[in-house]
């Protein structure tokens, strides 16, 4: 610890040294300035899934909403879809069914909560189900993660400030420098990301509710069923045919000096025949 103290004030020291023998890279080390906490505090991350049935999918989403917010909670996503088991159509009458649709409607939701409020949070749930099919918390320390990034974050600064001290027109410096920058901006956001993740727990539900029958009054759409009855399709046949009857004659009709041609053209051929026998 001694050691640590130590090599801080040497570091001040060094960065008022600079600081005064040039004025134009205050800006860049005080802008990346960080010292590590050796003595930094547990910093867990927990994470929740559950999975249970319900009565309702939809009404337990909104309930779910109001104890999110209540908790000082927020909504990270959510979605709902509805799967059919099974459909069958049967016939009402002669122009209408009914469509029998079996489906199982599922919800799944992702919230952040307030670390020191999950446990209330997924005991409320609980109380919400029907039935809980699984549910499952995973602790994770980022203790070390955090520190880590702290002390390179440390080095960073001083990797900066030996550039800047040694800088030169000539030389690649200034590009080292801002890489250098750009990496510790990194894992100080990786840092901001872990002290979120430390404050609100992140919990996934998945929640499902009993198959849902559905019935639905639909049009007929088999034509077969809209044939007449067999005594007016008799009638109408019949009356078909005599239609029918009645075009032949007429065709007939329209046809008749060819038949007499051909009549005449017939008892020639059978005059003649007699005539050559009696020769």
């Amino acid at each position: 610890m001694k050691k640590i103290l130590f090599c801080c004030i040497i570091a001040i020291a060094a960065i008022g040294c600079a600081n005064e023998k040039r004025p134009e890279t205050a800006d860049t080390t005080s802008a990346i300035a960080e010292s590590p906490d050796t003595t930094l505090t547990d910093k867990i991350v927990k994470t929740a899934d559950m999975r249970f049935r319900v009565k309702d999918v939809q009404k337990t989403k909104e309930r779910l909403s109001g104890l999110i917010k209540a908790e000082g909670g927020s909504l990270s996503e959510f979605s709902i879809q509805s799967q059919i088991q099974n459909s069958e159509k049967v016939r009402y009458s002669q122009d209408s069914l009914v469509e029998l649709t079996a489906y199982q409607t599922e919800g799944t939701l992702t919230a952040k909560i307030p670390s020191e409020k999950l446990d209330e949070f997924t005991n409320k749930i609980a109380g919400l189900a029907v039935f809980v099919d699984q549910q499952s918390l995973r602790i994770d320390n980022q203790k070390i993660t955090y520190l880590a990034n702290q002390l390179k974050n440390q080095n960073r600064k001083e990797a900066v400030e030996m550039l800047n001290k040694h800088a030169n027109k000539k030389s690649n410096n200034v590009e080292s420098s801002l890489l250098i920058k750009d990496d510790f901006i990194d894992k100080k956001i990786e840092n901001m990301i872990i002290d979120d993740k430390v404050k609100f727990s992140t919990i996934t539900l998945a929640f499902y509710q009993d198959n849902t029958l559905q019935r639905l009054m639909v049009q007929n759409d088999n034509l077969a069923d809209y044939r007449a009855p067999f005594l007016n399709r008799l009638l109408l046949n019949l009356h078909s045919g005599w239609i029918l009857f009645v075009e032949a004659i007429l065709v007939i009709a329209n046809l008749w000096m060819f038949i007499l041609a051909g009549l005449g053209v017939y008892f020639l051929i059978k005059r003649y025949q007699r005539l050559k026998r009696a020769v």
